[in-house]
């Protein structure tokens, strides 16, 4: 437990942002992939969004990591 406190006082959080650009097929399939390797959620994305590209979409997944 000491060693996680320490690791913990070393270190802060910061922002940061995962953006998945394709088509809503690859975009949802990769959320899903991603929810059952235990990353994020499926609800934890936004929504697709459309891009100025015919038949692409995007979604945003925003966290907060600890850095050194």
């Amino acid at each position: 437990m000491a060693q996680v406190q320490k690791f913990v006082e070393n270190h802060h959080r910061e922002p940061i942002k995962h953006l998945l650009i394709g088509s809503p097929k690859a975009v949802t399939s990769t959320i899903h992939y991603l929810q059952v390797i235990g990353y994020a959620s499926v609800g934890d994305w936004s929504q697709l969004l459309p891009t100025a590209n015919p038949d692409e979409v995007m979604s945003i997944l925003s966290r907060q990591i600890l850095v050194s």
